[in-house]
């Protein structure tokens, strides 16, 4: 696929791979609506891009846990882009803890962020896909969406369901000229990652957010008759 001058979404745009992503379709000549919570981040970054690639971008801050600030944000930034190509649901919250230790409401949160907000986004750009004929959805799962481990019964569930909504997706929409993906990165030298304590080990050794929109930009490359299901991406990093 040719990039540039196409219109992508990317949600968790702030910071870690959303971030890294931005940058890297901004190379391209990717126009961008950029969509997170923190609202200075965003506008950061906007200014960085706009400013180095000479690209058109625009954000929006929003919780993508809430389905009324997603839909208000994804009708901005399709206006101002013109419509939109390229969706990355990339934002997604971790927390870990035994069943027991960790709270209902965290367990909630960590679903509703990571499922329902991808399933709200989704939903609400799917219909300018659709009328168009043509699109590319990516989905940032983990190797946490593959298998599971203890502590992290939230993180996985919210993980594996992205995995069962990405095929059901690609099923609905592959007729369509529309690609529908998941990839499944290991352990990412994140701010997420930090927080939530999980093992980061030799940093030069770790994976990047940027090795992570590398695999993204690659996969966007992909001729349209190529379709891609999942694609995973593992750190040499010994866990």
């Amino acid at each position: 696929m040719e990039l540039k001058n196409k219109a992508a979404i990317i949600t968790g745009a702030g910071k870690g791979i959303g971030k890294a992503t931005a940058v890297t379709l901004a190379q391209e000549g990717v126009n961008l609506g950029l969509i997170a919570r923190n609202r200075d981040d965003l506008k950061a970054l906007q200014s960085e891009l706009s400013g180095t690639y000479g690209v058109n971008v625009y954000f929006a801050s929003a919780d993508i846990s809430e389905k009324p600030a997603v839909d208000e944000a994804i009708r901005t930034l399709t206006a101002s882009l013109g419509g939109v190509d390229i969706l990355i649901n990339n934002a997604g919250f971790g927390q870990f803890g035994t069943i027991i230790d960790m709270e209902p409401e965290l367990w909630e949160r960590i679903i509703q962020t990571n499922l329902m907000g991808t399933y709200y986004v989704t939903r609400a750009v799917l219909p300018v896909l659709l009328e168009q004929g043509s699109g590319s959805i990516i989905n940032i799962s983990s190797t946490a969406g593959e298998r599971g481990f203890a502590t992290g019964s939230a993180y996985c569930a919210s993980k594996f369901a992205i995995m069962g909504f990405t095929e059901s997706l690609m099923q609905e929409v592959r007729k369509l000229n529309i690609r529908v993906t998941a990839l499944t990165p290991s352990t990412v030298n994140t701010e997420l990652a930090v927080k939530a304590g999980l093992p980061i080990g030799d940093e030069d050794r770790m994976m990047q957010p940027e090795d992570v929109a590398e695999l993204i930009l690659a996969t966007l490359k992909l001729p349209d008759r190529v379709l891609l299901k999942t694609a995973g991406i593992w750190t040499t990093n010994p866990q």
